[in-house]
């Protein structure tokens, strides 16, 4: 998307069609064109260096009362656009935090973001989101998990019942 329109303005202006091209590769175009446009519609001057400025929690409340905007893409935004440490919980995050006890039994991954930011210090929490995903994806997998070579298997109750 950013090499077929390199300014935000662009991707607000093209027609959709075009847009929903350029992020097919990407999958869910078909969703993500027209609620990237209008979001872009909806957010004056195409400037979010303000939500920097305030609150996390106010700028998570800000960005999901956009259309098509959930917890998982305010938190993606804040943490890797305008550096906000806040946790942003992708389908590895929430399975480990699962498994791991970080989260109570049946908590989701939208209540998980506030969860994880709390307990997650500041100035490491892009490393954190960075490291669980790698582990989500190389160790604590879904189906078939590497639980005698994980780091983390004496913290975990899932991995240990496994074992045994």
């Amino acid at each position: 998307m950013r090499e077929r329109f390199p300014a935000w303005r662009d991707v607000r202006d093209a027609s959709e069609a075009d847009l929903v091209a350029a992020l097919r590769p990407g999958g869910l175009a078909a969703q993500k064109g027209p609620r990237i446009q209008a979001v872009l519609r909806a957010v004056d001057g195409l400037d979010l260096d303000w939500l920097a400025t305030v609150p996390p929690e106010e700028a998570m409340a800000w960005l999901v009362a956009l259309p098509g905007v959930g917890p998982k893409t305010a938190s993606c935004v804040l943490l890797f656009s305008l550096d906000v440490p806040v946790m942003p919980v992708d389908t590895h995050i929430h399975r480990i935090a699962g498994r791991v006890g970080l989260t109570p039994a049946g908590t989701s991954a939208d209540a998980a973001h506030a969860i994880l930011t709390a307990m997650t210090p500041p100035a490491r929490m892009l490393d954190a989101h960075l490291l669980l995903i790698t582990h989500g994806r190389t160790t604590c997998t879904a189906r078939r998990p590497r639980c005698d070579e994980c780091v983390l298997l004496d913290l975990c109750d899932y991995g240990r019942a496994l074992r045994t």
